[in-house]
């Protein structure tokens, strides 16, 4: 067989690949798409801004509350199964948004779409591994494109629907996708009932790990105030004792923690979560700097930030070919190296008059630098763990990239506000320098935690 024919993936794998990003696009994009009509949203329904607000927290919640149930439920009912339950909950519950007749209606039927939209995305990467193998990165990269697209389009179409029609038609708008992607999966997604090894619910495990993991999501939003410090403690308090209760349950646990004795899914692990991690903070901390530091109009700083989310999309579609001819370790470590560098020319722009072309240059930059780093630490994990226990893995990857994001804003955040509050400079620089410093120093740990990555890759099915 020749090389060409080695690559050639079947057009089968592409065909669920479709099907995988149509549900992580459909997730993503409703996780934007209501916040440009908050204050619409709030008027229409009579409610106070603090009250509608949920729409967006709730959501996210929801989504959060349920990623742990991702691993027992595919073991009990199958990936292909889970799939089409949670794309016909998703569709079923954007429908039922779009009728919502109060606040109170709608922040219940968003719970109910965050709770079907949160499997998705693990499902998708799921779905990618298992009909993939070995070419996963490859795939992978084309696939996230689009995926990138649902947080950068989510604003623009919210957009153009609230100028043309009814807030109603930001969930209606669902429904003609929903419907193609159900026959799609139907058609296209195989019977993987052979994987299936059903086991008890961890119980314990749920009541301590979901509350925790919400907690803590919500106490990073609203870390200054008193509510927020409380959540944030209760928390981390609920997930230390869900780490001392599971050490103990080996295969019965809701997590398995034996997962962490294989060292490449641990670093790979760590990988993602700071990666996540220096990702949303970087979301948080330049559009902030744009517009309170530099006094750039939103709209400006719009546009400003694109050469971020184009770094991305360029960087992904290659990332298979890099990974497969130097190695998870080499291309990561690169990658993780652009983004560092990046984030310094930052904080150098901060300590002087803005300028433009300089910070369009570090923003793709840091954009290809860290769409290089998630993807060959994510394949270098899945390529650890056995067929039986991609599940689990898919789990536990993406709890540790929802808590990255969260954790390392709200450090910078933290920073951020004490230093303008302070208003002194620290080792000769500003708040926002010292910020991006700080933020460069997370880089910096990531490219020492993906220099450990393996070098090669060798699936196992």
């Amino acid at each position: 067989m020749s090389a060409a024919q080695r690559d050639r993936l079947d057009p089968l794998v592409w065909r669920i690949t479709t099907v995988a990003v149509l549900g992580s696009l459909l997730a993503q994009l409703d996780a934007t798409i209501v916040n440009v009509s908050l204050s619409g949203l709030a008027h229409e329904l009579h409610a106070t801004l603090p009250a509608i607000q949920w729409v967006t927290s709730g959501y996210l919640l929801a989504l959060t509350l349920v990623l742990p149930l991702n691993g027992w439920l595919v073991d009990r009912i199958g990936g292909r199964a889970l799939y089409l339950w949670c794309f016909s909950s998703f569709t079923l519950s954007s429908l039922l948004c779009g009728f919502a007749w109060s606040a109170d209606a709608l922040v219940g039927f968003r719970l109910l779409q965050g709770a079907s939209g949160g499997l998705l995305a693990p499902m998708a990467q799921l779905m990618m591994k298992r009909a993939a193998g070995n070419q996963f990165t490859r795939v992978a990269g084309y696939a996230t494109v689009p995926i990138l697209l649902g947080p950068l389009l989510g604003p623009v179409i919210a957009g153009l629907i609230l100028r043309y029609a009814s807030w109603r038609w930001l969930f209606f708008v669902n429904l003609p996708v929903g419907v193609l992607a159900l026959v799609l999966s139907v058609l296209f997604l195989p019977d993987d009932r052979k994987y299936l090894q059903p086991r008890e619910m961890d119980w314990l495990g749920l009541m301590l790990l979901s509350p925790g993991l919400a907690m803590i999501l919500f106490g990073a939003e609203r870390i200054r105030q008193h509510t927020g410090i409380v959540a944030m403690v209760a928390g981390v308090v609920l997930f230390v004792v869900f780490l001392r209760v599971e050490a103990g349950k080996a295969g019965r646990a809701l997590i398995d923690l034996r997962q962490f004795h294989n060292r490449t899914f641990t670093v790979a692990a760590a990988a993602q979560f700071l990666s996540n991690g220096v990702m949303f903070a970087g979301q948080m901390l330049i559009p902030l700097f744009l517009i309170q530091a530099c006094g750039r109009s939103p709209a400006a700083m719009g546009w400003m930030l694109a050469p971020l989310g184009l770094g991305m999309m360029v960087a992904f579609p290659p990332l298979g070919f890099l990974t497969e001819r130097f190695g998870a370790r080499a291309v990561a470590t690169a990658g993780a190296l652009l983004s560092l560098v990046a984030t310094l020319m930052l904080a150098w722009l901060a300590t002087r008059p803005l300028q433009v072309a300089t910070l369009l240059t570090a923003l793709f930059l840091r954009g290809a630098g860290l769409g290089a780093t998630a993807l060959p630490a994510m394949s270098a994990a899945y390529a650890s763990v056995e067929q039986r226990n991609l599940p689990m893995a898919t789990t536990t990857l993406n709890i540790l990239q929802r808590l990255g994001g969260p954790t390392l804003t709200t450090l910078c955040a933290l920073m951020l506000a004490e230093l303008l509050a302070a208003g002194l400079p620290l080792v000769g620089m500003n708040a926002w320098g010292a910020t991006f410093l700080l933020l460069a120093m997370l880089h910096a740990v990531m490219v020492v935690t993906v220099m450990r990555l393996p070098g090669r890759m060798s699936g196992r099915g």
